[in-house]
């Protein structure tokens, strides 16, 4: 999963494609590096960040899904939204996807709009909003909540018809590094589920406070390390910055483990 920020303020590229023109080449130059899926979002949710109204998202990406989804009618594209007018609109527009980081806590009733579409979810797991989500989450067992998350939020969806649901345990949305230190090395219990675990690391900062705080622009090899260990304990599905390196890895570790495409 190839990631595109129409915004000008998450935290790894933000402001790189806010003209359609610019968004539209990055996602031609992705797949060509071997997405599958494009992630498009318009507001930031990196810790900190501030909301942004619900025409401003949608200026931001509708124009450029109008184009992309015609032009590149054979790539799967996703919507990061929280807001259900938003959702609606990508999806009328030939998104498959609906990349909800609020896990149906803000608008539960993206499930049934996901139902109607017959369009697949992303569940993601994640405590307090982005503004809020680092101010000190605690929990008695990270692992354990996220599973009884997934379990109560994929009951709802089956319950309102989607068929195609993803999960994603939220690196570093309401985490702290050592919460999301366990998620990784312990991603496999999210296996029990029998859907797609999708894994959200790349560039993070729980790499660069392993490295010395490196800044984002240099987290490559760590986020190739996480990505790799998290293949290796069934994900699915890495959503990336970098993703003919993403994509090599893929190859790579396919090659190995004797998995055909």
């Amino acid at each position: 999963m190839g990631i595109l920020n129409a915004t000008p303020d998450s935290f790894s590229d933000g402001g790189k494609f806010l003209s359609v023109n610019r968004a539209v080449d990055r996602i031609e130059e992705m797949i060509n590096e071997g997405a599958k899926i494009i992630d498009v979002g318009g507001e930031s949710t990196r810790p900190g960040s501030e909301p942004v109204s619900e025409q401003e998202e949608m200026d931001r990406v509708l124009p450029v899904l109008e184009i992309a989804c015609k032009r590149f009618d054979e790539t799967i594209f996703s919507i990061d939204t929280t807001k259900y007018r938003v959702a609606e609109e990508a999806l009328r527009l030939g998104v498959h996807v609906v990349n909800d980081v609020s896990g149906l806590q803000k608008e539960p009733q993206l499930a049934d709009l996901c139902s109607d579409y017959k369009s697949g979810y992303i569940l993601m797991h994640s405590k307090g909003d982005p503004k809020n989500m680092q101010e000190n989450p605690v929990y008695d067992d990270v692992i354990e909540e996220i599973g009884h998350f997934f379990e109560s939020g994929i009951s709802r969806l089956k319950k309102a018809g989607v068929d195609s649901i993803i999960i994603d345990p939220g690196i570093g949305f309401g985490k702290t590094l050592d919460h999301n230190l366990q998620i990784i090395s312990e991603l496999r219990n999210f296996s029990q589920f029998e859907v797609p675990v999708l894994v959200g690391a790349s560039r993070k900062s729980l790499i660069g406070q392993l490295l010395d705080n490196r800044p984002a622009e240099n987290r490559l090899a760590g986020t190739l390390a996480v990505h790799y260990h998290c293949l290796m304990h069934d994900a699915k599905i890495l959503r990336a910055h970098d993703v003919q390196e993403a994509s090599d890895s893929v190859k790579i570790f396919q090659a190995i483990a004797g998995i055909k495409q």
